[in-house]
């Protein structure tokens, strides 16, 4: 089975040559705290971010306002088992007319799911591509890491690489509306045996398996863009505190992301100290990243069967 490179797009109202030479300089769109030539073929730099990530790039392709492409040579991530994921990949930008403007479209060839870094990857390159370099090739400011500090998404990055919650990212060949209906759609991703409400703000309900509930109110419901449930109660029976999800929040933001509708979720407050981190991780990563997203791409999800279900509390 292929495995699917990070890729993002943008399109602008600026010529090729603008948007190459924006692209030759990451100081103006990446950081500013880069060391080294990044315009010329062969030319090598080094980026850095605090004592987060460290990476080491060579040119190896520059054909002027059509084509660059950056060799990751050496790489450090403080914040996975594997310190060098990024090494021997590649990031090229592609650069072409398209309906009288400029397409400029990223790619990082080696990125992929399977890598530990890809969700916090994924953000960072969408928000410097998407945001920064596109700011810098239409207005001529970018937005990138400060040099000895940091702006609001950095924090956000930094937070992010700490592992401080789970957090995970999906992409669905879906409208937002359909992410919309199917994260809310309990029954046909997570578990069937759910009882009260998720439909309107400040709704309550609770959902079974086995022994263990959950019980959770909506706090915020943004159609098409947001949700976010906070866990008033629960019964994990297998762990020394039984509680331990209490006053956590599942949050989902749903944006588009190249004709793709992204759903963004959070499970703020289950956090590697905790007890059940591990199994609770696990467990996410197989209710989102398959079953939901099977739901939203087929209409078909994988929840819980109501009869196993029950058929495990009577034991």
């Amino acid at each position: 089975m292929k495995t699917s490179d990070f890729t993002t797009t943008i399109l602008v109202d600026q010529t090729p040559e603008i948007a190459f030479h924006a692209i030759n300089n990451p100081r103006g769109w990446w950081s500013e705290d880069i060391e080294g030539g990044t315009d010329k073929l062969n030319d090598e730099f080094d980026y850095h971010y605090e004592d987060v990530h460290y990476c080491h790039i060579k040119l190896t392709e520059v054909i002027p306002n059509q084509k660059v492409v950056w060799l990751v040579t050496d790489n450090y991530f403080d914040f996975t088992k594997d310190k060098t994921e990024w090494k021997g990949t590649k990031v090229v930008f592609e650069i072409s007319g398209k309906d009288g403007k400029t397409e400029v479209k990223f790619t990082h060839e080696g990125l992929v799911p399977a890598y530990e870094c890809y969700d916090i990857c994924h953000d960072a390159w969408t928000n410097y591509i998407q945001g920064s370099l596109r700011n810098l090739i239409m207005t001529g400011k970018g937005e990138p890491n400060p040099k000895g500090g940091r702006n609001s998404y950095q924090d956000t990055l930094s937070k992010k690489m700490n592992l401080s919650d789970y957090h995970t990212i999906i992409l669905a060949n879906c409208t937002e509306e359909q992410a919309f209906k199917g994260i809310n759609d309990v029954t046909n991703w997570w578990t069937e045996n759910m009882e009260g409400s998720n439909e309107k703000l400040n709704d309550g309900f609770t959902v079974h398996f086995g022994k263990v509930y959950i019980t959770l109110k909506v706090t915020e419901l943004i159609p098409d863009k947001r949700i976010v449930w906070y866990v008033t109660d629960c019964n994990k029976d297998w762990l020394q505190n039984k509680k331990e999800w209490n006053d956590t929040q599942l949050i989902w933001n749903i944006s588009t992301i190249n004709n793709r509708t992204q759903v963004d979720f959070t499970h703020k407050g289950l956090v590697p100290k905790l007890e059940c981190y591990d199994a609770c991780a696990g467990a996410w990563d197989g209710y989102v990243k398959d079953s939901l997203l099977s739901l939203m791409n087929t209409g078909k999800g994988q929840p819980d069967p109501k009869e196993v279900v029950v058929a495990a509390a009577a034991e």
